[in-house]
């Protein structure tokens, strides 16, 4: 190859990976669930290197290429799996001697891999417009939520009562689900005034599965709401679906610390991070440090 040949080349390469981040950047303004799956590693005889990356859709399609053959079934397989979980992953895949032979390889090798969801600003429905609803559509606004929030009462659900939500509706919440379009995808926060609006809204989001759906409430309310959804024809693994009461525990009481607790919740759903992995990230102090005498630091020199 000439030096000029090799020149093209690039630019060529260039311009693909130029043209798949701009479908990439279309899917995020057009919130159509994509992964990005990036080769960030390989040893061995592999099909492509690191920095080859291929784009997947929902519903399996694939622009762009990691090497094609099993590599890329695999990955677009796994990719598929992040884009409904949300959560991205770095992951590995092993060539063995036969299917490099297949790949046309002198032998196999592995390859590092990650695969990161596209996501525009997740959507946060808010059932209920009461005194914590106005402080949590604040918050979660600004901690980059897309906010909506509904109530069936006219003088509660106002845009004067929450200018940052992108929509306040008035609807009864047996419709809530259709009203706000809900989808796999969409964060929901359930505070209206009493049990039975509860269990209402909760009926009306449950089949459409949202990302997350939580509950205001005491373990008491807890008690009451699912009895009615029982009674409803709802399932045990249906409630299982119903974080409540909805929040981390950080000892909230007004309704300001109540929506600080309920967003970090939903930054963690967001972000990957289990109920378990919510904690404190203080540190020891490290080393020399954590040995100071009253006396202070200069007592041991």
């Amino acid at each position: 190859m000439t030096t000029d040949e090799g020149a093209v080349d690039r630019s060529r390469g260039r311009s693909r990976a130029a043209d798949l981040l701009s479908l990439a950047a279309r899917c995020i303004e057009s919130d159509v669930p994509a992964a990005l799956v990036t080769v960030v590693g390989a040893q061995g005889s592999t099909p492509q290197r690191p920095g080859a990356r291929m784009l997947v859709l929902a519903d399996g399609a694939v622009h762009g290429t990691i090497g094609g053959g099993c590599v890329e079934a695999e990955m677009t397989r796994r990719a598929r799996v992040a884009i409904e979980s949300g959560r991205p992953v770095l992951t590995t895949y092993d060539l063995t001697p036969e299917q490099a032979g297949e790949e046309g390889l002198v032998c196999g090798g592995r390859m590092e891999v990650f695969i990161e969801p596209l996501e525009a600003t997740p959507d946060l429905a808010i059932l209920g417009a009461g005194h914590v609803a106005r402080p949590l559509c604040a918050l979660a606004a600004t901690a980059g939520f897309k906010v909506s929030v509904l109530d069936d009462r006219e003088k509660y659900a106002t845009e004067a009562r929450f200018p940052e939500a992108v929509r306040v509706l008035v609807s009864p919440f047996e419709s809530a689900a259709e009203v706000l379009r809900l989808t796999p995808r969409s964060f929901v926060v359930v505070v209206t005034r009493g049990h039975r609006g509860d269990a209402t809204a909760i009926a009306s989001c449950l089949p459409r599965q949202p990302r997350f759906l939580g509950l205001l409430g005491s373990r008491a309310k807890m008690v009451h709401v699912f009895t009615d959804l029982a009674e409803r024809g709802f399932t045990s693994e249906d409630l299982a679906r119903v974080e409540t009461p909805v929040g981390v525990e950080i000892g909230a009481e007004t309704p300001e610390e109540i929506a600080v607790s309920i967003v970090a919740r939903m930054i963690s759903v967001r972000r990957g991070v289990g109920v378990d992995g919510i904690k404190s990230m203080a540190a020891p102090v490290p080393g020399r440090l954590a040995r100071i005498p009253a006396a202070g630091l200069l007592s041991q020199k």
